[in-house]
């Protein structure tokens, strides 16, 4: 099956995209910034909205079409496959399957200072209507907070002795967030951890596919909440015990 994007008609190829470029919005601006969408693949792009953000800086809105379908059954995305269980669900698969309490320390570490992903997974009240793990019987939940070093964050998995360890990365620039992840990797298997925890990332520019590039057991981003994320963890401690 082949599609591509549609403004007005099914399949016209019609597509929206903004930018901002060290230019006035004046004539050399825009013609600047039409040069960059055709480019880019554009076909007749037209620049719909252009308006100065500071002094030689501005941005540029243009519409425009793109000339070419996306063939679906080329497109192959790795997911967590593992079903999502209710929070009583998994109270119960805790209490039948592992018979303790199950620890999840969570944090945003490195610069991030965002903590509204990692606060709707690990608190209490949860985030739309879905509550955290605070509120799970048979978890132990500890929410560090933000800006938690990756040092810091390992010294206090190893004090809690943390079953399941969880990342936000929301706010990043620079590609940071991937240095981030990747030296929590690093640190884990310094410490002989990594393989004792189950850990997991989370933010609006994680995938699952790219968590399992980095080193991580899962990767979830927009759109899931606390039983999405502890469902696959306490799934994956079943299976690992199993195996012991």
């Amino acid at each position: 099956m082949k599609i591509r994007p549609y403004g007005d008609t099914l399949s016209d190829g019609k597509v929206q995209i903004s930018f901002t470029l060290p230019l006035n919005p004046d004539a050399r601006g825009i013609a600047a910034s039409k040069t960059i969408a055709k480019a880019m693949g554009m076909v007749d792009p037209q620049v719909v909205d252009s308006e100065s953000i500071g002094d030689g800086y501005s941005l540029f809105v243009i519409y425009g079409t793109v000339p070419f379908f996306v063939d679906l059954d080329k497109i192959h995305v790795e997911e967590v496959t593992t079903p999502t269980h209710s929070r009583e669900e998994i109270e119960e698969l805790i209490e039948a399957k592992l018979g303790r309490d199950i620890v999840f320390v969570g944090a945003s570490t490195g610069t991030d200072a965002h903590t509204v992903g990692i606060d709707a997974i690990m608190n209490m009240k949860g985030f739309a209507g879905h509550y955290g793990l605070e509120r799970y019987k048979h978890i132990s939940a500890y929410n560090l907070g933000s800006q938690v070093t990756n040092e810091e964050f390992v010294k206090q998995a190893k004090l809690l002795k943390a079953d399941v360890l969880l990342v936000s990365q929301t706010v990043t620039q620079k590609d940071i967030h991937l240095k981030s992840l990747t030296e929590l990797v690093e640190l884990l298997e310094a410490e002989n951890m990594r393989d004792k925890v189950i850990l997991i990332a989370g933010g609006a520019r994680i995938t699952h596919e790219l968590a399992k590039e980095l080193g991580y057991d899962a990767g979830f981003g927009p759109g899931k909440f606390a039983e999405d994320v502890a469902s696959f963890a306490i799934l994956e401690l079943i299976e690992r015990e199993k195996g012991v």
